[in-house]
């Protein structure tokens, strides 16, 4: 018998990418990027269209070009017969969220919508409806509703419900006009079988749906907005499927575009870093794993239901069946340190990395890596764009103390590394505080791989090992492997996510271990962090919103 294969797809923030996995044992044989044509809309539509603060728009066909384009390469430079290939496994970034017709056509799509940001895909990183989001949050808990302790006591703008509000109150036509809202992973999962199905980790943490108790209830969101309440039998209805459930087959018309047989199994879809989880081969309570790139999320799993300030949610089943999945996370990690290089590094600083034959981040890593800790005499708060745990507050801003006419910018790329690692840091201990143990952490993404520094600086924060993923590609592995399971073992995949994980799970012999030297002073530099925390973060001193409603007042003062 011929070995079987799955391919994952994981779709990130700027681009999808596929990758062929051997189930015998997890070898990734082959992956292929697509980047997206169209990006992030942030400023504008493809029509020319302005956009306001805060927003972040996709199109909807540049997930279709992953799939056309991305699945037929890996095929071709494997030389694999699409015959021996058993699933389809996607993750996707969440909540990354669209409106469809009766057909499951976006509605950016049809030329009346087109125009209207509204009918737009929202990215997973959209602010705007944070004015949704406070009124959602001061209501529920005005109301004692118990499912706002399961997300640490405040939803996120970034989320299903605030975002879904926004349409409600700004392009009330849209939210009419739309059969369904769905997550982007479930509409690519309905485009290759036919048929839209929700899948419970979606669901979960980010439409604050619960196994036992389903959606919030018709009382609250009536009580929210008496337009919204009918919202979940109406545009939320559809069946949740849990993880590793086989979401239906593959179209003949599908299956023709990306090269694969019809009839394969295409598993329901997954949040992108709760993919990335059996793919290490944490199966079990009490190991951390961080999922770093842009952002990090930070997923655990516990053997009950706790409340954890600031956590992004607790899922029963919601990452491994069998368990409850607890999320937090950053809201900004690679993306802090993307726009620094982008937007503050020096022309000198260009050119010696230029004549070193160094990308700009190799540079500026190995002079931070000249410097011990605590020599830049920089301190930073990493809330570029954000705060998602413990705060849960997206109108709080980056800061940086300690500048001089002396300091180097790699002095402050060190400073924005550290501030990353204490934002974690400060997750880790809500979480244990709170009695949701950690006993090992993890790392997976594209940030591990590439940056030996960043995660030295991670292990001597929190003085702990950090263990890496050996997959260059965590949460297309994982849903290859959720892709596996959904086939099942008769077709030579797997009857569960645990069998999957011990024959394709896969971790690097080297591990990053603390220095109890640089310990010490992050010891210090940390209580520090956690005071500016505070300060800024709690009430004591608002400064950051008083300036960002400045900043927009004159944005309208001044807009054309």
């Amino acid at each position: 018998m011929s070995n079987k294969y799955a391919i994952g797809v994981d779709y990130g923030t700027q681009s999808g990418r596929a990758v062929l996995v051997d189930l015998s044992n997890g070898h990734e044989l082959a992956d292929h990027v697509t980047p997206y044509r169209h990006h992030v809309m942030d400023e504008e539509l493809p029509s020319g269209v302005k956009l306001e603060h805060d927003w972040a728009l996709q199109h909807p066909q540049d997930y279709m070009e992953v799939l056309e384009q991305s699945i037929p390469a890996v095929l071709k430079a494997t030389g694999i017969s699409a015959e021996d290939v058993i699933s389809v496994g996607i993750d996707f970034t969440a909540c990354t969220v669209l409106p469809v017709d009766a057909n499951g056509t976006p509605l950016c799509l049809l030329e009346p919508f087109a125009n209207n940001p509204h009918a737009w895909v929202k990215l997973w990183k959209h602010h705007a409806a944070q004015p949704e989001a406070d009124q959602i949050n001061e209501i529920a808990a005005a109301r004692n509703e118990k499912w706002l302790k399961r997300y640490g006591g405040k939803i996120s703008s970034e989320w299903m419900l605030a975002k879904l509000w926004q349409v409600l109150n700004e392009a009330p036509d849209i939210y009419e006009e739309a059969d369904k809202f769905v997550e982007a992973a479930d509409w690519v999962v309905g485009i290759m079988t036919g048929n839209i199905v929700r899948n419970s980790c979606t669901a979960g943490y980010k439409s604050n749906w619960h196994k036992q108790d389903g959606y919030p209830s018709e009382e609250f969101l009536s009580a929210l907005d008496p337009r919204l309440e009918k919202l979940t039998s109406t545009k939320l209805r559809g069946e949740v499927l849990p993880l590793g459930s086989k979401a239906g087959e593959l179209t003949e018309e599908m299956a023709a575009k990306i090269g694969l047989k019809p009839g394969t199994a295409i598993a329901v879809g997954n949040i992108d870093a709760h993919a990335a989880v059996p793919a290490v081969g944490a199966v079990t309570p009490g190991k951390l794993v961080m999922a770093m790139g842009t952002s990090i999320c930070h997923l655990l799993l516990g053997e009950e239901e706790r409340e954890v300030e600031g956590m992004c949610g607790v899922v029963e089943d919601g990452i491994i069946p069998g368990y409850y999945g607890y999320e937090a996370g950053q809201s900004a990690v690679g993306d802090i340190f993307e726009w620094f290089v982008e937007e503050c590094v020096p022309a000198y600083a260009y050119r010696e990395a230029e004549a070193a034959g160094e990308n700009i981040h190799v540079y500026l890593t190995r002079r931070a890596n000249e410097l011990k800790p605590g020599q830049s005499g920089l301190l930073a708060l990493d809330w570029w764009n954000g705060n998602r745990s413990v705060l849960v507050d997206t109108n709080l801003t980056g800061t940086m103390l300690g500048m001089t006419l002396l300091t180097k910018p790699w002095e402050m790329y060190r400073a924005l590394l550290e501030a990353t690692a204490f934002g974690s840091r400060k997750i880790v201990e809500a979480f244990h505080s709170n009695g949701v143990t950690v006993e090992e952490l993890y790392a997976c993404g594209g940030l591990p791989q590439k940056n030996k520094l960043l995660m030295q600086i991670y292990a001597d924060v929190m003085n702990r090992e950090i263990k890496i993923a050996a997959s260059r590609q965590t949460p297309a592995l994982g849903a290859a492997m959720f892709g596996a399971v959904a086939a099942g073992a008769e077709k030579g995949g797997y009857d569960n996510i645990v069998e999957a994980a011990q024959k394709m799970a896969r971790i690097r012999e080297e591990t990053f271990k603390p220095i109890p030297e640089n310990v010490a002073v992050y010891n210090k530099l940390y209580a520090e962090y956690n005071q500016l925390h505070d300060y800024f973060g709690r009430g004591d001193n608002e400064v950051m919103k008083r300036l960002k409603a400045i900043k927009e007042k004159a944005a309208e003062c001044c807009a054309p």
